[in-house]
């Protein structure tokens, strides 16, 4: 029998090419669920992503419209996207190199100005297809290719920055809580407004070398045994968490839309032109 998910993906270029253990396929899989689940066309969808492992996730595999952007700018690509087409579902699946690196600004002011786009961040600590440097989230002290010593900066907070910045929503979950990555996706897609999942996700290839953890699976212990729910953190305790995942919903608010504000001022502008 066929897997009614097939039909979501571009079966002419499967299987795909990520390593062995990578999370890459976990979250491609998780995805065509949440689509399916909702009931969602695919004709609805238009998909951006930038450069990196996780983008191939939406390009090629995913089967949408889909512009494969430069790095660091699928969000800006997106935010034009939502401006002329707001009917469509926007989304955008890319990497933390990707959007919280050299994308990091286009990431905070789409979340200031509240664009109804949904990102769904991939976060493997690390630039994994481009030779495993450090990035804004790889852990304190790591020793990457460009921190042979080891990292000497604290990682970025993601979905905390996102959230501070005025997102709609944000998230934080692992590949290993399949099923509540699956609600927090399929609550993001619906979510008006800028929503945001950031998806930790295990990379045997480029990052689990370096912390002794060379299989996929390794990693996903790890985010079995130290993943704390966020409803158990205090703010007084939250920095006595290094090496744990505060994992659960950190933002879900209702915030004006940046698109349906422009077509507002532009109708009040023709009205007055009239």
């Amino acid at each position: 029998m066929q897997n009614k998910l097939l039909k979501y993906l571009r079966r002419e270029i499967l299987p795909t090419a990520f390593c062995a253990g990578c999370g890459g396929g976990t979250v491609l899989n998780i995805f065509c669920h949440a689509i399916d689940e909702l009931k969602i066309n695919p004709d609805d969808i238009i998909m951006v992503t930038g450069i990196g492992c996780s983008s191939w996730i939406p390009s090629p595999y995913f089967h949408a419209d889909t512009l494969h952007t430069t790095h660091g700018r699928a969000i800006a690509f997106a935010t034009g996207v939502k401006v002329m087409k707001p009917e469509k579902h926007v989304i955008v699946i890319a990497g933390d190199g990707d959007l919280a690196g050299i994308g990091g600004n286009h990431l905070i002011h789409a979340a200031r100005r509240n664009v109804g786009i949904t990102v769904f961040l991939v976060n493997n600590y690390i630039y994994g297809m481009t030779g495993g440097q450090v990035s804004p989230t790889t852990p304190y002290s790591v020793k990457t290719t460009t921190t042979p010593y080891g990292n000497a900066e604290p990682p970025f907070k993601i979905a905390e920055l996102v959230a501070a910045a005025g997102a709609s929503y944000s998230a934080r979950w692992t590949t290993y809580h399949i099923f509540q990555l699956k609600k927090a996706m399929k609550d993001a897609i619906m979510k008006k407004g800028f929503s945001f999942v950031e998806i930790c996700s295990q990379c045997p290839t480029s990052y689990g070398k370096n912390v002794g953890k060379r299989e996929g699976i390794d990693q996903l212990k790890d985010f079995r045994d130290n993943s704390i729910n966020l409803k158990n953190v205090s703010d007084s305790d939250n920095e006595g968490n290094d090496g744990k995942y505060i994992i659960g919903k950190l933002a879900d608010r209702t915030r004006q839309e940046f698109t349906d504000n422009l077509r507002m001022i532009n109708s009040q502008f023709a009205e007055a032109e009239q």
